[in-house]
This record gives C-alpha cells, sequence and structure tokens, in this order.
C-alpha cells in the first residue's frame, strides 16, 4: 500500500509540473500582433513532451499494478500488447533473475537502419555488407537476398518506398532492434534490423506487420 500511495503521489506531482508546463507553453505563444520567440517554443516543447512521457510511463505501470492486462494497454495505445511491453514493461532476465537493461545505447540505431534496409532493398548490397557481423555476411549473400525479395514480391507485390511513420528503436536483450514501416503494392510490411553489441547487423528481416 505505501508504494501505491507513493506512486500516488509521484503521479500528482508529475502531473501538477506538467500543467504549469504546458501553460507556460501556452503564455509562451505571444499575442496576434507580436510574434513568438520560436526557439523558447521549441525549448518548453520539448520539456512538455519529456514531463508527457513520464506521466503516461507512471500510469501504464499503476494500470499494471492495478490488474489491467498488456492487451488493454495496447489497445488503448493503438499499438500491439507485445509493443506496449517492450516500450514500458520490466523484463527479468532469467539467467540471473534481474531486471533486464532496456536502454538503447545506439544515438544513430534509426538513422543506420534506414540506410542498411535502403542499400539492401535497392539491391546495393556492396553499401550494405561492412555493416554485418560475421555471420551475416556468411550467410546474407546475393542469392539469399534475392530468395526473400520474391518471397516478399509474391505476397504483397513491388516494394513502393518507406512510410512516413518514425522507425520504433528498442532494446531486446542484448540487442538493438529496429523496425521501418514500409509500403508495398498490396500492403504495409516492415524492415527489422537487429544490432549486437558490437552495433553490427545480427539479423535482417521483412516482416508483417503484425509480427512481434
Amino acid at each position: 500500500m505505501a508504494d501505491d500511495a507513493e506512486s500516488s503521489i509521484s503521479l500528482a506531482a508529475l502531473t501538477g509540473r506538467l500543467a504549469e508546463q504546458a501553460g507556460a507553453l501556452a503564455g509562451a505563444l505571444g499575442g496576434p500582433f507580436e510574434p513568438p520567440a520560436y526557439l523558447d517554443l521549441v525549448r518548453r516543447a520539448r520539456d512538455v513532451d519529456g514531463l508527457a512521457e513520464q506521466v503516461l510511463k507512471l500510469s501504464v505501470q499503476q494500470s499494471r499494478d492495478a490488474g489491467h492486462t498488456w492487451q488493454e494497454i495496447g489497445d488503448l495505445l493503438g499499438v500491439t500488447r507485445q509493443a506496449a511491453f517492450q516500450r514500458f514493461g520490466k523484463p527479468i532476465d532469467p539467467r540471473t533473475g534481474a531486471p533486464m537493461d532496456k536502454t538503447v545505447r545506439m544515438d544513430n540505431a534509426a538513422e543506420r537502419a534506414r540506410q542498411i534496409a535502403e542499400a539492401v532493398l535497392g539491391g546495393r548490397m556492396d553499401e550494405a555488407r561492412p555493416h554485418f557481423n560475421a555471420q551475416v555476411l556468411a550467410a546474407f549473400t546475393e542469392e539469399e537476398r534475392g530468395r526473400g525479395m520474391a518471397t516478399v514480391a509474391g505476397l504483397v507485390g513491388a516494394f513502393e518506398g518507406f512510410a512516413d511513420d518514425a522507425p520504433f528503436v528498442r532494446r531486446v536483450g542484448d540487442h538493438t532492434v529496429v523496425d521501418i514501416p514500409l509500403h508495398y503494392e498490396a500492403g504495409d510490411m516492415k524492415a527489422r534490423v537487429a544490432f549486437d553489441t558490437d552495433e553490427r547487423v545480427a539479423g535482417l528481416f521483412i516482416l508483417a506487420p503484425e509480427m512481434p
């Protein structure tokens, strides 16, 4: 019960700060004849966004503590239950029994993953191969790439481009995993690029968007 009370106080304090900062952001807009200081707006909006993320995480935690499922939370957020868990869950390492570190340490994971996916989908394997680890380099031959592209084309037709949605980056075990939304002729897919601890590509897949 003490933990619940402490969590509620924290949530109340966070939402109070969020309301204050949101009010300050609105006040910084200025009047109709006086343009705002736009960089100040960016700074204030950044601070509001950070606090809103903290409120969301704590609200999800309390919802789980109250017995709500990841399916309910995912439905509310418009994502799968696995995506909700990967974003907000606290997995336990079965090897040690300790909470797993979910910190993404690759600052450029999304950018690198997109560049690699672009190269592979565009047939520019000479650009992609330097990013592969030894296992992927040995296994992902041009023949294997062609077989995979043909399988995807048989399902959803020709590749048309990258979707506008931002890549989804998270840490899964020892890997940094990036999902990149893709548009195809007859449906949407996603490219998944997994980086190992040396920040080399340890896996690259084209998957249906609902695949966990």
